[in-house]
């Protein structure tokens, strides 16, 4: 960071623990969340709102918020996120009930994609030489790895040495010093061309992101049949029509739909989901697994994890230099199937009678490595693609994919866990079980509650082995899905070597874009 200016360097310190606050809010709460159930007090559905509505706001206004940076200027938006996320962290750690805590994540989410669609756009903005940009990236690439990988253990000290409220309230005292550097260092800048609000396309693309997150989320309560779930289910088809018809209409879109003949962009967007296919969401569900599977403590667990995310931290800066070397064909279909092998070895680990930690380390060692090198790239040149103006929409398309992929698979992990735990427990559990309370059940023990069973007959062990069985489907998932969007990412970038820096990129690819 030695290269680079003093006022870009409080920039990218204000950018930096911005990311870290987002990451934290991700993957701390499920720590907090068996206390809230009896402290003010919350049902099952309460906690999963608890859990679900800061990534569904976030998924739901992360483009919009994108084209208000565009329109109003990137500082002015990430500042007013700042504060706003803030003032919900607040009232979070004083909510006294499960609805204002809810409604208060939902805050917290819409907060959260003012300063993450501004994040790559402030950075792109004020590192735009080759070498500064590869460090700026690198140094943000990292810290949000850091936040989101480490969050399961920064959840579990502040409850085990202070209280649940403190996993919301810390974040007040980071809000205001990263509100402070932002005004000190960040450089205002908008899209000069972005006169006119696309209202159309905020409106129906939020729509149908929120219907799609929500029953995603929420669908099995709900219920795929009923009248409300087929509803939503046509509300949100129906918004994402009207939106690829708006901006197909509209002279100056939102989500330009011309950015996807770009190959390199849409090779991004691949990259981009694919983490979020088994990296991210897996991070949610791993300690679990540690815990109530291989019964280690929670240090334990978390120096687990640190293998995991360790790497992340590393190769960030090998990344970039192999992408400016060789260019995006190589160094994000390589980090995608690093991901994919490490997930592969997980799960022949996890399917061994005898699995411990030290079986485990080589596939999180490899994951770890696979995510530093697919994370900076991606958003590198998902923004170096397109014209520097329009670079609050690139990030707010390329973090809509991270956040829609990691919403979606959060959900189809789960999906996966409790499907196999409900397909074996069909086998064991009296009838009249099944057919009352098998789902919730099946809940309870993908939780790592192993004693739900017991009154029932099942002992801990069987309990064990069934959850065991779950996580390996879940790493097996991880490992089919990344392979996939592996392939279609090598497919989809440009077999040409990259140039000098990726700005280069941007400067060809900018022809396709329209210029009204």
């Amino acid at each position: 960071m030695s290269t680079i200016s003093s006022r870009n360097r409080i920039a990218l310190i204000s950018v930096c623990l911005s990311a870290i606050m987002l990451g934290l809010e991700i993957t701390s709460v499920p720590s907090i969340l068996p206390i809230l159930k009896s402290v003010l007090p919350a049902d099952f559905i309460q906690l999963q709102w608890i859990m679900n509505a800061y990534t569904i706001a976030m998924c739901s206004t992360l483009v919009a918020m994108g084209a208000f940076a565009d329109r109003f200027g990137r500082k002015r938006v990430f500042s007013i996120g700042i504060f706003v996320f803030c003032v919900a962290s607040l009232i979070c750690g004083l909510a006294s009930s499960a609805p204002v805590l809810i409604v208060a994540r939902f805050l917290q989410g819409t907060s959260a994609a003012a300063m993450l669609a501004c994040q790559v756009a402030v950075l792109s903005n004020q590192f735009q030489n080759g070498p500064e940009r590869g460090v700026a990236f690198a140094w943000w690439g990292i810290i949000f790895g850091l936040g989101l990988g480490f969050g399961p253990i920064v959840g579990g000290l502040i409850v085990a040495h202070m209280s649940w409220e403190w996993v919301f309230l810390i974040h007040v005292f980071i809000s205001v010093i990263t509100l402070i550097l932002a005004r000190v260092g960040v450089v205002e800048s908008s899209d000069p061309k972005a006169v006119k609000m696309d209202v159309g396309g905020m409106i129906t693309l939020s729509g149908a992101v929120f219907g799609l997150v929500f029953m995603i989320t929420q669908g099995k309560d709900v219920g795929y049949q009923t009248v409300e779930g087929i509803a939503i289910m046509a509300a949100s088809a129906i918004s994402f029509v009207l939106f690829i018809i708006i901006e197909r209409k509209v002279a100056r879109p939102m989500f330009d739909l011309n950015a996807f003949k770009i190959r390199n962009f849409s090779g991004a967007l691949f990259g981009a989901a694919g983490m979020n296919f088994s990296f991210w969401p897996f991070v949610v569900y791993f300690p679990i697994y540690l815990q109530s599977v291989l019964g280690y403590g929670g240090v334990t667990s978390g120096l687990i994890i640190l293998a995991l995310t360790l790497p992340t931290v590393v190769v960030p800066p090998i990344a970039e230099k192999i992408l400016l070397k060789n260019g995006p064909k190589i160094v994000i279909p390589l980090g995608l199937l690093c991901i994919s092998g490490g997930f592969f070895l997980l799960w022949g680990a996890a399917s061994a009678s005898n699995t411990d930690w030290l079986m485990l380390m080589p596939g999180c060692i490899l994951a770890g490595i696979g995510l530093g090198l697919t994370n900076t790239p991606v958003t590198n040149m998902a923004t170096g693609s397109l014209p520097p103006e329009r670079a609050g929409m690139a990030s707010g398309m390329e973090f809509s994919t991270r956040m829609i992929s990691l919403s979606l698979n959060i959900a189809i992990m789960g999906f996966v866990l409790v499907s196999s735990i409900v397909y074996q427990l069909r086998s064991l559990l009296p009838i009249d079980t099944v057919e009352v309370g098998l789902s919730q059940l099946a809940d309870v023990l993908a939780s790592g509650n192993l004693q739900t069973l017991e009154e029932y007959g099942v002992q801990s062990s069987v309990a064990q082995n069934i959850l065991m069985t779950g996580f390996s489907n879940v790493m097996l998932y991880g490992a089919c899905a990344t392979a996939i969007l592996c392939l279609l990412a090598f497919i989809a970038f440009e077999s040409k070597k990259a140039k000098s820096s990726t700005d280069n990129d941007g400067v060809d690819s900018a022809e396709t874009l329209p210029t009204a």
